[in-house]
């Protein structure tokens, strides 16, 4: 029931971190998310003098809100990384591919936009980059189900009402989306002040501002990925990254970072050197993924004209 002394726009504002936290897993872009959350906190209260309270709010609005993410599915092509689109390439290539539309990347999201500070461990887990971007290989109803069901650990009886579908339905499309993701690859939880975290990011910072790719080298796990969005290259090694890195990528040598957080992971605003020679400009959000211990993927989202601002990332480091 909702709290008849509390201003409906107030109750409905309560829930728009979690509500985005689901859209971004539905949809695998924040700025989707965002879209789909305005979309449902509009209907909630265009229509809440039609609602009786004879379902929770949160369950109502989870309602709204996935049929919002499964009109928006059912036009949309399927979000992909680079390594889905083809092989591996080299890191002497001068043509990392002509961009591709922003539209068909799994993209990045701010933490505080969709973490529970009280559930923040376990909620990372579930927005990192590699997760999301498997969800969206699932058709959009089992998607829901498997995030309704073991994300948000809704009963099936709950799920059931809320897709309009039988408890057997419902259990049914759990163990085939269980099935896809069976291979998801892992990836450590990220903990800020874990200590060999600390150290492991510490000596990132300092290798990639040195520009010491040897040092930068010896973070990586021997089959590393490097990917870098809206582009379709991408390269697995230490090797060929190195080679990238010092060959066409050598631009980024003399670059800062600035730390965030991005989809549960460890993530740097990177600024390069200023074609006019004062300060440093917005190059690329990097994205890590940590494995045992050392860096199993980089990603490096190009697009800071959207992205910097969602990160509250200055525009220009002096």
């Amino acid at each position: 029931m909702s709290d008849v002394a509390t201003p409906i726009e107030a109750q409905l504002e309560a829930f728009r971190p979690e509500l985005t936290g689901y859209c971004y897993r539905m949809l695998g872009s924040g700025f989707e998310a965002e879209d789909a959350v305005q979309d449902t906190m509009v209907r909630a209260w265009k229509s809440y003098d039609r609602f009786e309270g004879r379902a929770a709010l949160r369950s109502w609005l989870y309602r709204i809100a996935t049929n919002v993410c499964l009109t928006m599915l059912g036009s949309a092509q399927r979000r992909v990384r680079p390594m889905d689109l083809g092989p591996a390439g080299s890191g002497h290539a001068t043509d990392p591919g002509e961009p591709r539309p922003d539209q068909i990347w799994v993209g990045p999201v701010p933490d505080d936009k969709v973490v529970d500070p009280a559930n923040v461990i376990a909620e990372r887990e579930s927005i990192r980059l590699a997760f999301v971007a498997a969800l969206q290989h699932l058709p959009a109803k089992q998607r829901a189900v498997l995030i309704l069901r073991e994300v948000l650990a809704w009963s099936a009886q709950e799920v059931a009402d809320l897709l309009e579908t039988s408890v057997a339905g419902v259990n049914s499309a759990l163990q085939r989306a269980r099935a896809t993701l069976s291979a998801v690859d892992t990836a450590d939880v990220y903990k800020p002040l874990d200590e060999d975290q600390k150290s492991l990011l510490s000596r990132y910072v300092s290798a990639f501002e040195a520009y010491d790719l040897k040092a930068l080298t010896s973070l990586l796990h021997e089959d590393a990925t490097l990917n870098m969005p809206p582009l379709p290259l991408w390269l697995r090694g230490a090797d060929d990254i190195t080679a990238w890195m010092s060959g066409t990528g050598s631009g980024c040598r003399g670059s800062r970072l600035v730390p965030v957080v991005a989809s549960g992971l460890p993530a740097f605003g990177q600024y390069r050197v200023s074609s006019s020679g004062e300060g440093h400009d917005p190059w690329a959000l990097i994205v890590l993924e940590i494995s045992e211990g050392r860096i199993a993927r980089v990603t490096n989202f190009l697009d800071t004209p959207h992205l910097f601002p969602l990160f509250g990332l200055p525009a220009h480091l002096e």
